[in-house]
C-alpha cells in the first residue's frame, strides 16, 4: 500500500483540534505532524481545512441500505459493511434481534463466514439484544421470543458465534441471571443492561454482579422516579455505569442528550445509531424484523401500531446531532468512536494517533462527511 500524507487537516487530537498533517503508512498512522517542519516527499490529500476525526464505530446496529444480519447471508453483512464504510464507520457490531434461542443460534452460524472477509467496516463482533429481556419492557422485540434466563441456551449462542459475542442486552432483575451473567464475564462479553424492569435496587445488584454497560439509555427501561429511581436513575446518579444514547434527539429529547455530558463522564456516554436495515434507502416497501415499517418523524415505526422500532440515524448525523446539542467537535468524536473502542477493547482504533489504524472520517465546515479513510485507502 503506498504511502500517504493528509496535509492542512485540522485533527481531533489528544481531545483538542490542532493544525496537522497525518502521514499513512502500511494502513496505520504512521507520524503527525503539528508543526511547520519540512514534509515526507510522499503522495498527498489536501484536506482543505477539513475537520479529521477517528473513523465511527457503532456498537449498536440492526441494518443499513437494506442490508442486515436478519437477512441470514453472509455476503449481504458484508455489503453492509461497505456501504457503512462510505459513510465514515470503521468498525460495527451487527447487532441481532431478540430470537427463540435456537433461531438466534441458527441465525449466528449463518452469518459466521462473514468475519474476517470485510473489506468495509470492519465486523468486530455480535451484539445479541436478548433473548434475556423483559417482558414488561420488550420495546419493539416480540414478547413470545423472550424466554427467561437459561445458562445452557447463553453456551449454544457462545458457541454458535464460534466466540464472536462482543455484547449482550440483557434485564439484570430476572430470576437466574447470575450465571448467565458470569459465563458472559469470563469470556470478555460486555455485558449490558436493557428492555429492563429492574428497580433500582435490581439494577445496582446488576453492576455487583459486573454489568457495567446500557443499552440505549431512557428506551425500554425503567424510568426515573424521585421515590423509585428505576434503571435510569441508576446510571444517572452512579458514574461509573456508561451507556448507549441514541442521538437522533427523538429516541431522546435534544436537552436531555446534552445534560448527560454534565452529569455523566464523557468517557462513559457511547452514541450509537440502533438503525434499522431499511435506514438510508429511498424508496420501500421498508422491513425491519420481519414487519413492515414506515419512515415518521425521523423515526421508523411499525406500520400497525405506529410504536417506534428504531432509528433512521447514521453515526455521521449523530455526530452533528451532538454538536447541534451542546458537545464540542472534540467530544463529539469522543462519543462516536473513541469511547467505544475502549470499551470493547479494540486495539489502535477510535483516536488519531501514531501507531493507531488510518480510519479517518474529513468532515467539511457543516461536519457533513467528505473524505473516508479506512486502513489508510480512500473509499
Amino acid at each position: 500500500m503506498q504511502d500517504l500524507l493528509i496535509t492542512n487537516a485540522r485533527a481531533v487530537l489528544s481531545g483538542k483540534i490542532r493544525p496537522a498533517a497525518l502521514w499513512l503508512s502500511g494502513g496505520k498512522i504512521k507520524q503527525i505532524f503539528t508543526e511547520e517542519v519540512p514534509l515526507p516527499n510522499t503522495p498527498s490529500f489536501d484536506a482543505k481545512g477539513a475537520l479529521a476525526v477517528p473513523g465511527f464505530i457503532d456498537l449498536h446496529i440492526h441494518g443499513f441500505a437494506g442490508h442486515g444480519p436478519e437477512n441470514a447471508n453472509p455476503a449481504d453483512l458484508l455489503t453492509m459493511s461497505d456501504e457503512l464504510a462510505r459513510y465514515g464507520v470503521c468498525a460495527f457490531c451487527p447487532t441481532l434481534y431478540c430470537a427463540r434461542p435456537h433461531e438466534m443460534e441458527a441465525l449466528l452460524k449463518k452469518l459466521l463466514p462473514a468475519l474476517g472477509s470485510e473489506t468495509g467496516a470492519k465486523i468486530i463482533g455480535f451484539h445479541l439484544e436478548g433473548p434475556f429481556i423483559s417482558p414488561q419492557k420488550p420495546g419493539v422485540m416480540k414478547p413470545q421470543d423472550i424466554v427467561p434466563p437459561q445458562l445452557d441456551d447463553m453456551k449454544r449462542l457462545y458457541e454458535a458465534a464460534q466466540g464472536h459475542i462482543t455484547n449482550i442486552t440483557l434485564a439484570p432483575e430476572l430470576p437466574g441471571i447470575g450465571p448467565i451473567i458470569d459465563f458472559c464475564l469470563a469470556r470478555g462479553i460486555l455485558i449490558q443492561a436493557g428492555h429492563t424492569n429492574a428497580t433500582y435496587g435490581d439494577f445496582l445488584h446488576g453492576v455487583q454482579l459486573g454489568i457495567k454497560h446500557t443499552t440505549h439509555l431512557f428506551n425500554a427501561m425503567s424510568g426515573f422516579n424521585h421515590r423509585n429511581p428505576g434503571a435510569a436513575g441508576a446510571v444517572l446518579m452512579h458514574p461509573e455505569i456508561s451507556c448507549e444514547i441514541i442521538a437522533d434527539g427523538v429516541h431522546v429529547h435534544p436537552d436531555v442528550v446534552g445534560f448527560l455530558r454534565h452529569i455523566k463522564p464523557l468517557e462513559n456516554i457511547v452514541a450509537v445509531t440502533d438503525a434499522l436495515k431499511p435506514t438510508g434507502l429511498m424508496s420501500g416497501p421498508f422491513v425491519a424484523n420481519g414487519e413492515d415499517v414506515i419512515l415518521d418523524g425521523g423515526v421508523w415505526k411499525r406500520k400497525t401500531d405506529k410504536v417506534i422500532a428504531g432509528s433512521a440515524l447514521t453515526m455521521a448525523q449523530a455526530f452533528k446531532n451532538l454538536v447541534k446539542f451542546g458537545y464540542s467537535p472534540a467530544e463529539a468524536a469522543q462519543l462516536t468512536c473513541t469511547n467505544a473502542a475502549h470499551l470493547l477493547n479494540i486495539p489502535h482504533k477510535g483516536r488519531l494517533e501514531e501507531g493507531f489504524e488510518a480510519d479517518i472520517v474529513l468532515l467539511d465546515e457543516q461536519l457533513n462527511v467528505q473524505t473516508v479513510f479506512l486502513g489508510g485507502k480512500k473509499q
